[in-house]
């Protein structure tokens, strides 16, 4: 693929060398880099990855996507500077992999408990009905019934638009993913486009990297500020912040509810060991596993 067509989705600060190379691959780990490639420097919280730029050209990278140019640019070598390298590596991955998510319906499950549950229930029910479906959670990722090992609960940009384009090619017609507030907050769904998303609850946790509850609050929002109008919202009517996720979203909302009025409500008619017996908007539904929080 041509460079100057990867750059299409971004808006360079400055472009030094000729766009018009053909690029084979792309990377933000510098070891992976082959001949042809694209390298992509990234600030981490552990390296910074311009500091590997002069690694990957020595492995054989044509391109470099950088914020900050190099004293003393390789001749031959295609640089491009860009504002925000979080944000461009997203955008990039997805024109690489073909805009995957342009060909399927893509929901993504966010919240402090219940992503893997609910993206997971979403994925089987989805292929009980025969449809064909991915799953991109903290367990394993599916791509329709063939698993694929997990290392995070959301990939780095280039993995996760790899194994989005995978399912593409595979016919998945829909896809349910865990979207963690890291994720969110390092803009790795950045170029994904969400036909949906769905808010689970919201509890005091990663305040390791958050710092604050706010701070943890307002990643989980953006993901909701950044969903089109042609998409749906749908949030926990039960949780305090329910209502907060979707202040100014775009998209079409909906609430859910085991407790108070909400667009979908749900009531617990029996609870055993060996399940529940629920109402949902009128219909019974029996179900193998118990207690409210599973309910909601």
């Amino acid at each position: 693929m041509k460079l100057s067509d990867l750059l299409k989705t971004i808006q360079p600060v400055r472009i030094i060398g000729s766009t018009d190379v053909e690029i084979t691959g792309i990377n933000i780990d510098s070891r992976l880099i082959e001949a042809g490639h694209l390298f992509m420097a990234m600030r981490g919280t552990q390296t910074d990855g311009h500091a590997y730029i002069p690694a990957s050209i020595g492995k054989g990278a044509v391109a470099v996507l950088c914020e900050e140019l190099p004293e003393k640019p390789e001749a031959g070598i295609a640089y491009i500077q860009v504002k925000d390298s979080e944000d461009a590596v997203g955008k990039v991955a997805t024109a690489f992999y073909g805009d995957p998510t342009s060909k399927m319906e893509l929901v993504g499950v966010t919240g402090t408990n219940g992503k893997t549950t609910i993206a997971t229930l979403l994925y089987n029910m989805f292929r009980y009905f025969g449809y064909k479906a991915g799953l991109i959670s903290t367990v394993c990722n599916y791509i329709d019934e063939r698993p694929v090992p997990t290392e995070h609960t959301t990939p780095d940009p280039i993995t996760l638009n790899r194994l989005l384009g995978e399912m593409a090619d595979s016919g998945c017609k829909y896809v349910f993913m865990e979207v963690s507030s890291h994720s969110i907050a390092q803009k790795r769904i950045s170029g994904l486009k969400f036909a949906g998303g769905i808010f689970t609850n919201l509890t005091r946790d990663h305040l390791d990297y958050h710092k604050t509850v706010e701070n943890y609050l307002k990643a989980k929002k953006a993901f909701f500020d950044g969903l089109p109008k042609t998409a749906f919202a749908i949030t926990n009517a039960d949780d305090k912040n329910g209502k907060v996720m979707v202040q100014n979203c775009r998209a079409v909302v909906k609430t859910y509810s085991t407790q108070t009025m909400a667009d979908y409500k749900a009531r617990i008619m029996e609870c055993h060991f060996e399940g529940m017996f629920l109402e949902i908007e009128g219909r019974e539904v029996g179900v193998q596993f118990t207690g409210r929080f599973n309910a909601s």
